[in-house]
């Protein structure tokens, strides 16, 4: 091929491309001018009135629906809500509902905010709100009321528990800073606990001055344990610094890849480490997602630390916002990251919007730095398994329909606060089975619903089963009547942390789990024991 060919074939190369962005381009402007048209019309001539926002926001979130489930449009009204996410502070009252019948029932209420100074209490109705009627309304209606400009007044009419008459309060607005780490301390002589909720704004700060705080008054300390639980993630600088914590300067703790070249990031440790010989068990579950993933992934390819619990959720997703004007953004996935081996631990299977576990042979493999073999494509797979404590049953029953929510309430009105959270034993088990009757509880078990789908598959096929069906029926009746009291023990670990939480807040219900947790016990005992954790960590 001549020179003249090349320069030709490049030529031709670049107007196609040229052409081909030109006709991209088009199709974009051409379909805006037909969504702008029809929304015009729809919104003009459609035979009933419209919410213009509403409408739009349907139109977003099904344009959006169809990419991934992090990518996602954020209103005005969705603002707080997502400086909640990012930064751990919002303007309000300091007060989490859940619609409970006709009203939105307080069900948290964070230490030290307007709603705790106010007298606000667990339990508390939300009757009328700046003198309009809170009945009816859901969770996201009432918070929306209730959020607005630091040093504003609001007016609450609340129903309290126990009380015949309306309670009126005048509470003022804040900016409500919510903990990222409610509790660290010593679980077990010279054994170190740090819980870390959210990757806010100064979570490695904060887990770092909890960690030396530790070890100047333990100088003995031979282990820590991270509790990363429930924690669905946050700030990926803040995931990057807590590394950092563990590890020398100059790591490669995550990079980032996607579409623009010139975005793609890797992120190393920019600072002195605190300590990088401290034993480290990681906490995780299957609600543990994106920075704690960074962290759980980081620490584990690193061989740094040992990873325990169940696998997480499998976000492996960069987001980031752009201003759409009018208060209004988009978050968008613009990336991926992976992890020092180069994994990326997004799930890449879905149902339901719940992540679908995938076979490890279907998984690429990749290699810690020891050589241990580690998994892409789905989640961080701890190191060590730990069976999940699920809430099925007669425990998550009792959760859905509030019994246990009800009872606590009852059971504050009549009782003092306890002495102690890590002392405190509830001991009425009785009553709490008598106003659970009382309620006329029932649930549904997962055999129950499988047996209402095969009754009514039979039915359809002409099947005449109706007989067995009514004796497997009744025996699964028999078998529930007995649930309640053997999962005591889980129901009453359930009730205290409920009873805790009402007079010691989130850093209160921390403090509580910990006296009843197998797992913590279970890292407890690793970190007891070297030369087991550093078996694990050789491979």
């Amino acid at each position: 091929m001549t020179h003249k060919t090349i320069v030709a074939w490049a030529f031709i190369s670049l107007i196609f491309s040229q052409l081909t962005a030109q006709s991209k381009y088009f199709d974009i402007s051409k379909n805006l001018e037909i969504f702008a048209k029809a929304y015009k019309e729809v919104n003009h001539s459609y035979v009933d009135e419209l919410d213009p926002g509403k409408i739009m926001r349907q139109g977003m979130d099904a344009m959006l629906g169809g990419l991934d489930p992090f990518t996602n449009y954020i209103s005005e009204t969705d603002v707080e809500g997502f400086r909640i996410q990012t930064d751990g502070k919002y303007n309000g009252v300091g007060a989490s509902g859940k619609k409970i019948g006709d009203y939105v029932v307080i069900t948290d209420i964070f230490e030290n905010s307007p709603a705790h100074k106010a007298g606000l209490k667990v339990g508390d109705a939300f009757i009328t709100i700046d003198g309009q009627s809170a009945k009816g309304r859901n969770e996201a209606q009432v918070t929306t009321f209730l959020r607005g400009f630091p040093g504003t007044e609001t007016d609450l009419v609340m129903r309290r528990p126990g009380e015949n008459k309306e309670v009126k309060i005048k509470l003022k607005r804040e900016e409500v800073n919510i903990p990222n780490v409610p509790h660290s301390g010593i679980v077990a002589e010279n054994i170190g606990y740090v819980n870390l909720t959210v990757f806010t704004q100064d979570a490695a700060r904060n887990i770092s001055e909890a960690l030396r705080d530790l070890k100047n008054k333990n100088p003995k300390l031979k282990g820590l344990i991270i509790d990363l639980r429930e924690n669905g993630g946050g700030l990926l600088n803040e995931a990057v610094e807590i590394i950092n914590i563990f590890t020398p300067r100059g790591e490669v703790a995550v990079s980032m890849r996607g579409k623009v070249p010139e975005w793609d990031q890797v992120f190393k440790t920019m600072q002195n480490p605190v300590d990088t010989e401290l034993p480290v068990v990681i906490l995780v579950n299957k609600h543990s997602a994106s920075a704690s993933e960074v962290v759980s992934g980081g620490l584990q390819d690193m061989d740094r630390a040992v990873i325990m619990g169940q696998r997480t959720y499998g976000k492996g997703l960069v987001q980031n916002t752009r201003d759409l004007g009018y208060n209004a953004r988009i978050k968008l996935t613009t990336a991926k990251y992976y992890t020092p081996s180069g994994r990326c631990i997004q799930s890449v299977r879905f149902k339901n919007g719940e992540p679908v576990d995938i076979p490890e042979l279907e998984r690429a493999q990749f290699r810690t730095r020891n050589g241990r073999i580690v998994f892409d494509g789905g989640g961080v797979k701890p190191d060590v398994v730990i069976p999940r404590d699920t809430t099925g049953g007669v425990v998550k029953g009792l959760l859905d329909q509030d019994i246990i929510f009800d009872y606590v309430t009852e059971w504050a009105l009549k009782n003092p606060k306890p002495d102690s959270i890590e002392t405190f034993n509830y001991a009425d088990w009785d009553g709490f089975v008598r106003f659970a009757e009382n309620r006329k509880f029932e649930y549904e078990t997962y055999s129950e619903r499988k047996l209402k789908e095969l009754r009514e598959l039979s039915v359809r096929e002409g099947l005449d089963l109706e007989a067995d069906l009514t004796a497997l029926e009744n025996k699964i009746k028999n078998e529930k009547k007995d649930d309640i009291v053997e999962k005591k023990s889980r129901i009453t670990r359930e009730i205290e942390q409920e009873i805790i939480g009402r007079f010691f807040f989130e850093r209160g219900k921390v403090r509580k789990q910990l006296k009843n947790d197998p797992e913590v016990d279970e890292a407890v005992k690793l970190l007891n024991d070297l030369p087991r954790y550093q078996a694990i960590l050789k491979g």
